[in-house]
């Protein structure tokens, strides 16, 4: 087992399903298995959440667990300024929120998480990622 910890999205170890209602999102991040779900259910938390989407309005976070299915749902409210049909901004719709997490949210992830295939493993994609 290595002790070697790589900074990356959460995309590396997750991917994730969104939806939109009114003016609340509603952001699923499912992990790609056991491991990854135990790590990001420790790391992605109410205020991490809270943290990527407060700069687009979010008034608070509710997260779900889904152990079961390996995912978690975070219901968000007032991230969509106003909903589709009122916002003034283009494509704000709730799918598009899911990437936002999944991109923007950093996590030092531990090496034994990532698959040993992944891209992220080699030093060019993870120094993309890195300050």
């Amino acid at each position: 087992m290595s002790d070697k910890v790589w900074r990356l999205p959460l995309h590396a170890i997750a991917h994730g399903r969104a939806g939109d209602k009114g003016n609340v999102s509603n952001v699923s991040v499912i992990a790609y298995d056991e491991a990854g779900y135990a790590f990001i259910e420790a790391c992605v938390t109410e205020a991490v959440v809270m943290d990527v989407f407060s700069q687009v309005g979010a008034t608070s976070v509710m997260r779900y667990l889904l152990p079961n299915l390996k995912a978690m749902n975070f219901v968000i409210p007032g991230v969509l300024d106003g909903g589709v049909n009122e916002s003034r901004n283009v494509d704000r719709h709730g799918k598009n929120l899911s990437y936002l997490l999944l991109s923007r949210l950093m996590l030092d992830i531990p090496d034994n998480l990532l698959a040993q295939d992944s891209p992220y493993r080699t030093p060019e994609i993870a120094a993309q990622y890195s300050g």
